[in-house]
């Protein structure tokens, strides 16, 4: 069973450590995927961790402890330890154990497959609150506004609740899909965007209704969003980033349905209507005048009988929203992210309030494809001239950060790439809103940064999607649902310090497939031996888990 040629070495501390080089690095990367998370990827060798949350997501995709061991024993030099093989078995049996269920028309149940454990759990101090009265000795009775609140705090404590209490219905709608879009193209889901649909909705059993979809950027999450939709038959609620990605929604909706433009409302500090498909946008749910000021549009969630909330990049889902969530858990509850990675560490609570992963398409399987582009990453290390590296060595460390990834050299590299792909649309893209003023006033390209109105973003998206613009310099502004198909090549010169989701969605920018060769280019300028180069060592670790591998090349 076990071969010294196998690419795994499984440690008693549930660390992983898989071999690049090994011909089976793919198809094992594929299968940890599912069940691990990955922690560090240097070139040779890539270390994943086996974490409570990870083999939950792949408990409640039906993966079985058994068939995580197996996939272990498949691909393992060595013997899996065994506190290893136990903590697999005792993780994934913790799913399911506790149940919520609903009672009555009135109240819901809390179910425990066994009596002690249950006193156990009703007796913890943030359990303890969510309770009603208990029904027997494995059964409390729940108030449903106390759902959300009691999932996150078991999960807290070690034990994920499976709800199974269903969902309210919401106002009915009917959500024809086009045959033909407006444009007079073919329309249909692709078949892996119709089982994302299909695992999600679960055949409209209590088991479905709730959960999260991990595809790439350019996979057409869109797309399956308005597929949902279609499915459930009902009122929606769509939240996300920023007024563009709304815009782009309704256009996607009016485009790919039958609904009218009287059955969709734009929900935005722009307008504020509401209809039976609403976009809004999570900076308006989350404003209020001050700290310690009501959240003045929260009351959304329950303005209308939503049958369906989208929660589009729910990576990025806000801390306050997590709070209504909680309280809205008898509406069916759709995540859509590129990656799942959030830089707060509140996966458990997407996990609980959201839903689940439900499935988690490779993005190197969708390239294998060609239903995104094939993506060459390339990161640029150049120098500093003496001055500059005195003022970076003198410079405190988040001043450090600023000087290197500000440095002027990183204008004759652009110079260079410009001139590589003189036939490519090309996105440059940036953190320090100085650092793109100059390269825009260089290149004499427009500008988009939060500072641009709505309008004009609009108007520059546009020309660049005609062709009339060949480079456009964004910030990040520009890292989340914005959809460019056209660009080709994206050039990053500076990033928020180490993080992941921001690399991933900015290589998204570039990766809807393109015709001809359907490649793109995602380039990343980093100064030598600093921090810059540090973060953005950090900042890939997402893609390489999903297969890409950067090429560093010197520029002197």
């Amino acid at each position: 069973m076990y071969n010294p040629n196998n690419p795994l070495i499984v440690q008693s501390d549930r660390t992983i450590f898989l071999e690049t080089a090994n011909p089976q690095f793919e198809d094992a990367r594929d299968e940890l995927a599912r069940f691990a998370e990955l922690e560090k990827s240097p070139e040779h060798l890539h270390t994943y961790r086996l974490s409570p949350l990870s083999l939950w997501n792949a408990a409640s995709s039906g993966m079985a402890s058994g068939d995580i061991i197996n996939i272990l024993n498949r691909f393992s030099k060595y013997m899996v330890p065994t506190n290893v093989v136990a903590d697999i078995r005792d993780y994934v049996s913790r799913y399911g154990r506790v149940k919520l269920d609903r009672l009555d028309e009135h109240a819901l149940v809390l179910m425990c497959d066994n009596p002690t454990l249950m006193i156990e759990l009703s007796r913890h101090k943030t359990v303890a609150p969510l309770l009603s009265q208990q029904i027997d000795e494995t059964r409390f009775r729940v108030q449903p506004g106390n759902r959300g609140h009691l999932k996150q705090a078991l999960i807290k404590i070690g034990f994920p609740v499976e709800d199974l209490a269903g969902y309210t219905d919401g106002d009915r709608l009917e959500i024809p899909l086009r045959q033909r879009t407006l444009g007079g193209m073919n329309f249909g889901l692709r078949s892996y965007q119709q089982d994302a649909v299909d695992v999600y909705w679960a055949g409209g059993e209590s088991r479905g209704g709730s959960g999260v979809l991990v595809l790439p950027c350019g996979a057409g999450k869109t797309v399956i969003g308005i597929g949902a939709m279609a499915k459930v038959g009902m009122h929606t609620l769509v939240l996300t980033t920023n007024v563009t990605a709304l815009r782009q929604w309704r256009s996607e909706i009016l485009d790919k349905t039958e609904l009218t433009e009287n059955d969709i409302a734009e929900y935005s500090g722009e307008s504020k209507e509401i209809a039976p498909v609403t976009i809004a946008t999570y900076q308006i749910i989350t404003y209020r005048k001050n700290k310690k000021s009501p959240f003045l549009h929260f009351d959304i969630f329950n303005k209308h009988n939503w049958g369906l909330i989208i929660y589009d990049e729910v990576h990025l889902l806000p801390a306050p929203i997590f709070r209504a969530v909680a309280e809205i858990q008898s509406r069916r509850r759709l995540g859509l992210t590129a990656t799942l990675v959030r830089e707060d560490n509140k996966e458990d609570d997407v996990f609980s309030l959201i839903g689940p992963k439900k499935i988690d398409v490779p993005w190197k399987e969708l390239e294998r494809q060609g239903w995104i582009a094939t993506a060459n990453c390339v990161e640029y290390r150049l120098s500093m001239d003496a001055d500059l590296r005195l003022e970076y060595a003198l410079a405190e460390t988040r001043r450090k950060y600023t000087v290197a990834s500000t440095n002027p050299a990183k204008m004759e590299v652009i110079d260079h790439l410009l001139e590589k792909h003189p036939n490519d649309q090309v996105l440059i893209i940036g953190q320090f809103i100085d650092q793109l003023k100059t390269i825009a006033k260089v290149l004499d390209a427009p500008l988009i940064t939060g500072s641009v109105r709505n309008n004009l973003r609009d108007e520059l998206y546009n020309r660049f999607r005609s062709g009339e613009l060949r480079v456009l310099v964004v910030s990040k502004v520009a890292n989340f649902a914005i959809d460019l198909p056209e660009a080709s090549v994206a050039i990053q010169v500076s990033g928020t310090f180490g993080s992941r989701q921001e690399e991933a969605q900015r290589l998204g920018r570039v990766l809807r497939p393109k015709s001809g060769s359907n490649q793109a280019w995602f380039y990343t300028l980093v100064t030598r031996d600093t921090i810059d180069q540090e973060f953005a060592m950090n900042r890939q670790l997402f893609l390489t888990e999903q297969g890409y591998r950067y090429e560093i090349r010197s520029f002197e």
